[in-house]
This record gives structure tokens, sequence and C-alpha cells, in this order.
């Protein structure tokens, strides 16, 4: 008798699609909690390996589970031949069974190309999840991009909330692959008989994130051993973890301290001053935050709290937005 089994799954198949099988689980159960009849998710898709691996996966277990399952192409118009890209990506999409829309989108000066993309790429996405009635978007990042994201934060000082990096889920953002590294999905796609777009964006390092990809990690690599992408993934977790239990602690704290007065607020300096430093700093930014809208930076709040902790007469202190 001739063995009919079918071949094994190519692990980069497997890995992905179990991780994009967990996330639209979860999306699933929450749907069948609010009697939503027919879920939908929207998957950022660009045609590089990442997102089309994601944008398979999800194509192969969204209708198992009765979820519908949409493409977005966000063009930025950023690269020559852009709208190709985009009508390439959303051609591969179709062809894997999703529904496939692309969207233009302007992009402005702001804080950077980068960060200006990215939030242009958000509000597209945060948009077509509205008109879909979708209640989660699908994001391509992998471990790799989480790696990379908390060594920027560590290079700029920004503090851990910075090196938490990207949450597994924020909102309807959702992150499926965080646990995947960036050489999977390639081989995902490779097995798949799938061809990726390269973004010549990718290869230029006049981007940080460039620059910490192709040669700030390899460096650490070579000279602390392999296994440093999944130390920084490690330690973003560990800190996320920590933070949740931390802010637990402020809410808490402010709770017992914080009072409301005419003007607004009033907090007592001794119980403010009796905290630590970590809590008394943070109470102080969430405060200003509340009140006025400002975003201190760790001077501003360190500076703030002097005239808590080594009160010796000074004058008004003048932050962002306030005195």
């Amino acid at each position: 008798m001739d063995d009919e089994r079918l071949p094994p799954l190519p692990a980069a198949v497997a890995e992905i699609r179990l991780a994009v099988r967990a996330s639209l689980a979860t999306v699933a159960a929450e749907a069948a909690a609010t009697a939503t009849p027919a879920p939908a998710v929207i998957v950022a898709l660009s045609g590089g390996a990442d997102s089309l691996a994601l944008a398979a996966a999800t194509a192969f277990e969204a209708p198992k589970l009765g979820i519908r399952a949409i493409a977005v192409v966000v063009d930025h118009g950023l690269q020559y031949a852009s709208m190709d890209v985009a009508a390439t990506a959303a051609r591969q999409a179709e062809g894997l069974g999703l529904e496939a829309r692309v969207v233009r989108v302007d992009v402005g000066a702001g804080a950077g190309p980068e960060a200006s993309a990215r939030d242009a790429r958000y509000r597209a996405l945060e948009a077509e999840a509205d008109a879909f009635g979708a209640s989660a978007i699908l994001l391509g990042h992998t471990l790799d991009d989480q790696a990379e994201t908390v060594l920027l934060g560590l290079a700029r000082g920004s503090g851990a909330a910075s090196l938490q990096g990207m949450a597994p889920a924020s909102g309807r953002r959702i992150r499926p692959m965080l646990s995947v590294r960036r050489a999977t999905t390639a081989a995902f796609c490779a097995a798949s008989g799938l061809t990726p777009w390269q973004d010549p964006h990718n290869l230029e390092d006049r981007f940080e994130r460039v620059r910490v990809r192709e040669r700030v990690l390899p460096v650490l690599e070579a000279e602390l051993g392999p296994g440093v992408a999944e130390a920084l993934a490690r330690t973003a977790e560990q800190l996320r973890e920590d933070n949740e239990a931390f802010e637990q602690m402020i809410n808490e704290t402010i709770e017992d301290i914080v009072e409301h007065a005419e003007a607004g607020i009033a907090i007592s300096v001794p119980a403010l001053a009796a905290n630590p430093p970590a809590i008394r700093q943070r109470v102080i930014r969430h405060v200003v935050a509340s009140e006025f809208g400002v975003s201190l930076s760790r001077t501003h709040a360190l500076e703030i709290a002097r005239l808590v902790t080594d009160w010796r007469g000074q004058g008004p202190l003048h932050v962002p937005g306030c005195e």
C-alpha cells in the first residue's frame, strides 16, 4: 500500500501559523463573548517577508475560526514606483485568499521620516479597521524588531517605558510574531513559494534602525556570542511585567495622597516626600500630564521633586505648559 501521508510541514511555516493561530483564537474568543456575529481583522501588509508571512498564515488560519481577514497595504508614496509595489502586495494577498485594499497616505515632516511614516500608517490602519468593523489590526513585527527597539531606547536613555519595547497587544494592535526571528519569516516565504519585496530603505544607513540592524546587533552578537536579540526581547518582556505591577502601585499611591481642590488637585508634600524616588517622580509626571496635558522629561520631574524633598526657598519652577 502506498504511503499517502502528507510531507512534513516546514518548521518555519508551522511556527508562524501557530503564533498567528494563538492571536486569532483570542480575537475569536472575544467575539464570542460579545456575541459578535462575524469578527474581522486587518492585516498590515507591506509586501516584505515579515508582513507577507503574517498575511499567508492569517489566510490559512482565519477561516477556521470564522474570522474575516482584510489585508491593507499602505502606500506612503516615499519611493519610486511605490504604487506598483503596493499593487503587487495586494495581488499577493488576494492570491492567498484575503480581501485586499491599497490606501495612499501623505507623510508629513513631523518628527522625522521614520516616525512620520509610522504615524501616517497607523492612522490609515485604524481608519480601515473602523470602516470594516475590525476588532484587531495584525502587525508583522518580529523578535528582531523588538531587539532593535530596545537598543534604540537604551541608547536614548528613555527609561523603562521605552525599554519595554513593543507590546504583544496594545488596543486593537496585535503583534503575533514578537517571538519569531526575522530569518524565520524569510524561510516561511521561501517554503511557501512567496516572493517578498526587498525594501531599499532597509539598506539605507541614514535610518537609525538600519544602523542598529546592520551594524550594532551584528557586533554585539560577534563580541558577546549568539542570543543577544533573544536576551533583549526577554528584557523587554520582563520590564513590561514589572511596569504593569508598578503602574498599579502608582495608581494606589495617587488615590491615597492626591485630593481634589478648588484650583484642580492638591498633593500632600510630606506624603509625596515619603515615597521612594521612582514612585514620587511617576506621581509628579502623572499629575502634570493629567492636569496640564504636558509630558515631563526626567530632568523636569527631578527638579519638581527637589521642591518636595530639598526645599530651600527656591522660586517657582517653569516647565513646558505650567509653572
